[in-house]
């Protein structure tokens, strides 16, 4: 673990960062879980917090710790050969952290069914495209509260 200050963040500041990647093949379900369960397991002892999304083959995540711990992942990420094209949108020094609690959250994105609201944004291709980091932190912060209130519904399940 890092040592904290009294604020109980981490002593070097606190670091976030977003980067997206293009998975080099599919992960299937059972692939995204190892993953998961990995990626969990090792933030938990860097003290890293932060949010995955997985779809079509693109991946973005929002990572947030120590910097040095952060920065080491995403080496280790950039040198994975199960990714290809990895881009940093965003990097920052956040006043606290904004997933606490989750040492890497994960919520599947299904294709949409029916017309998309006006408005509603289903890729972040425009924000790779941007060189806005203020519009790349608040797709991040609104990406954070879907994601939250998705957390915090209850599932319904096929009988």
């Amino acid at each position: 673990m890092t040592r904290a200050d009294a604020s109980g963040e981490p002593a070097d500041g606190l670091y976030s960062l977003v980067y997206t990647s293009f998975a080099v093949t599919l992960f299937d379900e059972s692939e995204l879980e190892e993953l998961l369960t990995q990626s969990r397991a090792a933030n938990a002892q860097a003290d890293i917090t932060g949010m995955l999304l997985y779809r079509n083959g693109r991946f973005i995540q929002y990572l947030e710790g120590p910097e040095l711990p952060v920065r080491a992942l995403l080496a280790r990420i950039t040198a994975d050969p199960r990714h290809a094209d990895v881009r940093v949108l965003v990097d920052s020094r956040p006043p606290a952290r904004q997933l606490a609690e989750w040492t890497m959250g994960y919520e599947p994105i299904d294709e949409a069914r029916t017309a998309l609201p006006a408005g509603f944004r289903s890729t972040f291709d425009d924000l790779e495209a941007a060189d806005d980091a203020d519009a790349v932190l608040r797709a991040t912060r609104e990406l954070s509260l879907w994601f939250r209130v998705r957390q915090a519904r209850p599932r319904v399940t096929a009988t």
